[in-house]
């Protein structure tokens, strides 16, 4: 019997309606499982139930209130003290979701985040637009054996020695490489603070009262896999405009590797996108505005912050959305039949005609056909589209593939 996937990808900079499509596919499926295949704490995916409850999503699989189980690949960068957070406030929705884990997820401690808010402090005004959560850090301390720690790690009895090691050989060689000779005073109090350690091992050994070990070439076991990707194709390592991305494979490449192992065959890929598009942080944003005219945006979850600042705004250009989606289908699929079609969120923002680019041209797209023309734009079918924040808005205008 073919086995078959589904994968959610976002085509832009990240903000395109991941989570809604995810939740919805979930919802359609029984046993479904969603696979974290990049990223990590950073992502911010924010689903509605039917119900009205509201959770955005940062380490759990965004199938979840459709009760999906969410698995960990071993392209994604766990945080404890961030995925504990995120179960309570689940539980307090009243989901307790499944968990499970490929053993070679790499683990974010403190360091990397005390690393990372100094290094992104001390950039001022050229910062790069880093979340400060540590994920770069966290990869880059993975690439030295002596320092690395892994799922696999958090059982071993000398987890706190390698802790110690990380703190105090780890920190000092990666501060003085990046050539910063001092720490900002909170950060100096944290790095040498007994109770940071120690919390972190609390952390850690709670974590694994809800994480299971499981590994990526037996996915298929654990039900019918939905890819659920972090940020977007325009911040891929490989794709977008360096040094403002993210250090991971946004798009195809760690999915179509762990369907590889996994045996999974056929692969039906939603790349979403907005009707305009969005950015946080720093990095180029072409036609950005401080208003698009006749779009009413609403974006509850992306509240300004210190790392990030205020969500940036520009028409979507067809374009970059046509070019980024081509460049990541391009990609070796390694005998892995795949089909990709375009979901269009946001629709309900749309007060009127609204425009968007194609290299130099303006185009004004009506709201009520403005997914089909984007779809055709891009060359890809329109399998959803989406006129409001929850699964039950999704689709009104179109016969939405199951």
């Amino acid at each position: 019997m073919t086995i078959r996937a589904q994968a959610v990808i976002g085509a832009a900079y990240g903000d395109e309606g991941k989570g809604l499509m995810v939740d919805r596919l979930a919802a359609a499926r029984q046993n479904a499982v969603v696979v974290r295949s990049n990223g990590g704490a950073q992502a911010g995916h924010t689903v509605l139930s039917p119900s009205g409850q509201r959770h955005v999503f940062h380490h759990v699989g965004s199938g979840t209130f459709a009760g999906a189980a969410t698995h960990f690949s071993r392209f994604f960068v766990a945080q404890p003290m961030l995925l504990l957070d995120e179960l309570t406030a689940l539980e307090d929705l009243g989901c307790r979701p499944r968990l499970t884990s490929d053993p070679d997820v790499l683990v974010t401690t403190p360091y990397d985040v005390i690393i990372n808010q100094a290094v992104e402090m001390a950039r001022g005004a050229d910062r790069h637009g880093s979340c400060g959560l540590g994920f770069g850090e966290t990869i880059e301390r993975n690439l030295r054996p002596a320092f690395t720690l892994t799922m696999r790690d958090l059982f071993r009895p000398d987890l706190c020695a390698r802790l110690i090691a990380i703190r105090d050989q780890w920190v000092p060689q990666r501060l003085e490489t990046l050539g910063l000779t001092a720490l900002p005073d909170e950060l100096a109090t944290a790095l040498k603070a007994e109770a940071t350690l120690q919390r972190f091992i609390q952390d850690c050994d709670a974590t694994l009262d809800h994480v299971s070990l499981w590994p990526d070439r037996r996915l298929a076991q654990l039900g019918s896999v939905i890819f659920e990707a972090a940020q977007g194709l325009l911040l891929d390592q490989h794709f977008g405009a360096f040094p403002h991305v993210t250090r991971s494979n946004t798009g195809l490449a760690n999915m179509l590797a762990v369907a590889t192992e996994a045996g999974i065959e056929k692969l039906d890929v939603t790349y979403a996108t907005r009707i305009y598009t969005t950015r946080h942080g720093a990095g180029p944003l072409k036609g950005e505005t401080p208003k698009l005219e006749n779009i009413r945006v609403v974006d509850p979850t992306n509240a300004p912050n210190q790392w990030q600042g205020t969500l940036r705004l520009a028409p979507l250009d067809l374009g970059m959305l046509r070019g980024a989606i081509a460049k990541d289908l391009a990609l070796p699929r390694k005998g892995i039949v795949v089909n990709a079609g375009l979901a269009v969120t946001c629709l309900d923002q749309a007060t009127g005609p609204y425009s968007a680019t194609d290299g130099d041209d303006i185009l004004m797209l009506d709201p009520a056909d403005a997914a089909y023309a984007i779809a055709q734009a891009v060359a890809l079918p329109l399998v959803a589209e989406s006129w409001g924040p929850g699964r039950d808005d999704v689709g009104r205008n179109v016969d939405v593939a199951a």
